[in-house]
């Protein structure tokens, strides 16, 4: 496994000084399974390159409880481990370049934040997916990619191609991005670590991607593999790095595949079902002027934008980020003055009072109130249903009695870990109940996606309306 890292900024061996290893000497450090060593194969004024080589033992990697999967008995034995670029070279990688990718540079200080032309060359990388993936990992950082993937077995040709490249990368950056970069997309290709994923991984991922990790498109997949699909873990990550609305629909996105099983028909999403479900339940009251209430990022205002039924759509979310999100996802900015009279983006908390939510016909909370602890969730129930008093209000949550269809259930563990509860049908039914008889509306419910005939369906809805007297007294 090697890995060079060549520079040709002027003057090009500042590169020894910011890796902290000396050009003249060849330099050595302990990993888990072997050994690194770090060398200098050409050192001038016009170009530097540092060499990477790993020496893994394929007897300590055994003994050091290498790869423990169960596809053979004979897979701790016989891997490709030794041969490729996984994360051994992230771990080699943080052991020998540690200063460096750290940000740090004893002797020229001024090297660490200069911006110089890089060229790393990496063989052999696994990438589970192809080279579809590997471009999809690093293009959007900036890197040209050249990459030769290798034959099965150059003799037989008609038997295809491996997942193993040779790959080159360049690019304009700084060596820790460089090296940010390496240490947390290298495995990531490989999909695959050769130690145990807990939560200091979590730590290590947000350390290392801090500064471009939540802007890449491929954000969850890289955290996801990186995590080695820890879904526990993977979604505390996903929780720092993306909005609400982005966070849910990616676990939605999971859980959606998990629970259909072997079904191979296209499926709308459950999160897409839960938006169409409330507008569905909006054009149905007859409402004219609507609030989103917990908006998000807009998906359900366009879906509503685009029913000429509704004249007014509000929408309203405690997070700045996410209205600004909205703001851009439905273009209001070149949106037509006349269908710009339709909508409205407001910041505010549902846990207050809000004089501008009074007034409107319909109202759709879509997998919000299971954010909100106890007193929140109370205040948030007058809110509503007392101040605001819309004349229907749909609410979605999830249905607690579905997690058990889930392959990696626990008892006790909620889908999202911003989750404050989850509740059964009985519980969601009891709850919204309860609000109807206080504040003189009519409930139903109805199942959200296909319905379990043991467990009910991946979410719930309840919708309630005003009792004509109530909207009598209100008039």
């Amino acid at each position: 496994m090697l890995l060079t890292i060549s520079t040709t900024y002027v003057p090009a061996d500042d590169l020894s000084y910011l890796l902290h290893k000396h050009p003249g000497k060849i330099q050595s450090v302990d990993i888990s399974a072997g050994k690194a060593h770090i060398f200098y194969p050409e050192v001038s004024a016009q170009k530097c390159t540092a060499a990477l080589l790993l020496d893994i033992d394929p007897v300590g990697l055994v003994r050091n409880a290498g790869p423990k999967g169960n596809d053979f008995a004979l897979e701790q034995y016989v891997n490709d481990r030794p041969y490729v670029s996984s994360s051994f070279m992230s771990a080699a990688i943080a052991k020998a370049y540690s200063s460096a990718l750290n940000g740090r540079c004893k002797d020229k200080p001024e090297l660490v934040d200069v911006v110089m032309p890089f060229t790393v060359k990496l063989s052999v990388l696994p990438v589970k997916g192809g080279e579809g993936v590997l471009r999809s990992l690093f293009e959007p950082l900036g890197y040209q990619i050249s990459a030769v993937q290798h034959p099965l077995d150059p003799v037989f040709p008609e038997w295809g191609y491996s997942r193993y490249f040779t790959v080159e990368l360049s690019n304009r950056l700084t060596l820790q991005q460089l090296l940010s970069h390496l240490y947390v997309l290298i495995p990531v290709c490989d999909n695959d670590k050769h130690y145990w994923v807990n939560q200091e991984e979590v730590e290590k991922l947000l350390a290392k991607g801090k500064d471009w990790l939540e802007t890449h498109p491929a954000k969850e997949m890289i955290v996801r593999r990186y995590l080695k699909n820890q879904r526990s873990l993977a979604n505390q990550a996903l929780g720092v790095l993306l909005s609400k609305d982005e966070v849910e629909e990616a676990v939605d996105n999971e859980l959606t595949v998990e629970a259909a099983g072997n079904i191979e028909e296209p499926q709308l999403r459950i999160h897409e079902l839960r938006l169409h479900a409330a507008k569905d339940e909006l054009l149905l009251s007859g409402a004219k002027r609507v609030a989103d209430l917990g908006c998000g990022e807009g998906k359900l205002i366009k879906l509503l934008l685009a029913e000429k039924q509704f004249e007014f759509v509000l929408g309203m979310d405690v997070s700045y980020r996410s209205l600004e999100i909205a703001k851009e996802r439905l273009k209001l900015e070149r949106m037509p003055e006349r269908q710009l009279q339709r909508v409205e983006l407001i910041q505010g908390s549902l846990t207050y009072r809000d004089k501008r939510l009074e007034g409107f016909d319909g109202a759709a909370l879509v997998e919000v109130i299971e954010h909100l602890d106890e007193p929140r969730l109370a205040a948030l129930e007058k809110s509503v249903f007392e101040y605001a008093k819309p004349g229907t209000v749909v609410i979605t949550t999830p249905n607690a009695e579905y997690n058990v269809r889930f392959a990696d259930y626990q008892e006790g563990k909620m889908r999202h870990n911003d989750h404050r509860f989850e509740w059964t049908r009985k519980e969601f039914e009891s709850w919204s109940t309860d609000l109807a008889v206080k504040y003189s509306y009519n409930v139903i419910f109805k199942p959200v996606g296909d319905v379990d005939a043991d467990v009910g369906a991946l979410s719930q809805m309840a919708v309630f309306s005003r009792r004509d007297e109530a909207v009598g007294q209100s008039a």
